[in-house]
């Protein structure tokens, strides 16, 4: 099949790759005078995002032909029969989702269409986008005096940033939102590769779909959220959030997914995606108290992690001029993305203290540089150790795997004081002990040296 995927972004070369990789011809397409430099690398076979496996396809897809890069959306409306929309719907000041690049690309599908075409939905948008998808390509059809018919299909992605090819390749479930029973049997179609084991298309309404979309996120985030609040009670009344969640992790109603405690949940759907929801429950007049809770409880977890660094010096001296070492800066493993990074508040918390900050990520430094861009008293590192030498303190961020297992006499021996804050409780108190260090993480109680 003929695919274009238009937005040369996280979604969009994902299902672009994937897509490629089952046979399916596919153009993804980037906007004139913006994704210039970026379609370039791409045509070239070098990914823009850190993605697990994902250079890789596009390396092997673009040799094979089956996947092209471009900036002409003529071409692909033109020779491709499924027109996918994967451009970025940020947050508007007030948490609603701005669909302004989504109805562009309606536009200028209605403005370009000869025939028939499925113009799928894949970024993450409100209910109701759909129908002024439709709406929009209606009106450019009319303007040209064009009697074409198409079909307006909603199909969220359920990508984990880290594991998103995988998750394509392999999904738990393709959710469909459509009216047409023909075009229906198309996308199962479309979708019949990646389910050869059992059926995965689930076919609903079009509303319905775009609902999926952010409830599940907005489920996924409140697992986190609670169990954080929870962590706090735990420490408050010298209980363990580690066994804890052992305990309701068995439970198989509850389950051990999404209950790790932290620094927060960052990212570009589940902080996006729970403002947009609520945002829409307010529009129609409802207070949607639990999920406005969720954002909450997360803003204060990221800031937590440096509120006890910050109360640990405070009677030492205080921060200023005191070198910290931070590990992890991407707002989770496997991925380079910084949106909205729980690492982003702690260090500007820990600098505006005065603290002289030598930060580590093994693929976000780049990132993390352009975000604290002008910040004085930061310094990047290519090696983690590299970043303890004369720390008086560790602070865990990401749990990237490298950071799981490390040298602990050789990072003792780099510290000028064995201390770790460790956000994501990678480490057992006891042993942490053991080793000589003194450590604080989230949800336990604090072991000192």
């Amino acid at each position: 099949m003929k695919i274009c995927v238009i937005g040369p972004g996280y979604v969009g070369l994902v299902t672009g790759a994937c897509f490629a990789e089952m046979g399916n011809e596919v153009l993804c397409v980037g906007k004139k005078g913006v994704d210039d430099e970026r379609i370039a690398r791409l045509a070239q076979g070098e990914s823009p995002i850190f993605e697990t496996g994902l250079e890789e396809l596009l390396k092997r897809n673009l040799e094979a032909g089956r996947l092209r890069f471009g900036l002409d959306l003529a071409e692909g409306v033109d020779s491709c029969l499924f027109q996918m929309i994967a451009v970025p719907t940020p947050s508007e000041e007030d948490g609603s989702a701005d669909l302004q690049h989504v109805l562009e690309v309606a536009k200028d599908i209605g403005s370009t269409m000869e025939e028939y075409r499925i113009v799928v939905t894949k970024s993450t948008v409100p209910v109701g986008t759909a129908d002024a998808v439709k709406s929009v390509v209606r009106q450019e059809l009319q303007n040209r005096g064009k009697a074409v018919e198409f079909d307006v299909v909603s199909n969220p992605e359920f990508l984990k940033e880290g594991d998103a090819v995988q998750d394509f390749m392999k999904p738990d479930r393709v959710v469909v939102g459509c009216e047409n029973p023909r075009t229906a049997e198309l996308m199962k179609a479309l979708y019949a590769p990646f389910a050869r084991t059992r059926e995965k298309l689930i076919i609903m309404d079009v509303r319905s779909a775009e609902m999926t979309k952010y409830a599940a996120n907005s489920l996924l985030a409140t697992k986190i959220s609670f169990m954080n609040e929870v962590s706090k009670i735990c420490e408050a009344v010298d209980a363990d959030i580690s066994m804890v969640r052992k305990g309701i992790g068995a439970d198989p109603r509850i389950g051990y997914q999404f209950i790790y405690p932290g620094v927060g949940f960052g990212g570009s759907c589940f902080p996006k995606d729970l403002r947009a929801l609520v945002r829409t429950a307010v529009n129609y007049g409802l207070q949607p108290r639990i999920m406005q809770s969720v954002i909450d409880v997360n803003e204060a977890q990221k800031r937590l992690l440096a509120g006890k660094v910050i109360d640990y010096f405070r009677d030492r001296g205080g921060l200023e001029g005191k070198r910290l070492a931070v590990w992890g800066l991407a707002f989770k493993p496997n991925t380079n993305d910084m949106r909205e990074a729980p690492s982003i508040t702690i260090i500007d918390q820990l600098l505006n203290c005065g603290a002289d900050i030598r930060a580590f990520d093994p693929q976000a430094i780049e990132e993390a540089k352009a975000v604290f861009s002008g910040r004085q008293g930061i310094r990047f590192h290519k090696d983690s150790y590299e970043a303890l030498d004369g720390a008086e303190a560790l602070i865990l961020i990401t749990e990237w795997n490298m950071f799981r297992t490390p040298d602990f006499q050789r990072m003792k021996s780099l510290m000028k004081t064995p201390l770790i804050f460790d956000g994501r409780n990678q480490y057992d108190p006891d042993e942490m002990n053991r080793l000589g260090f003194s450590y604080v993480s989230i949800g336990r109680k604090p072991a000192y040296v």
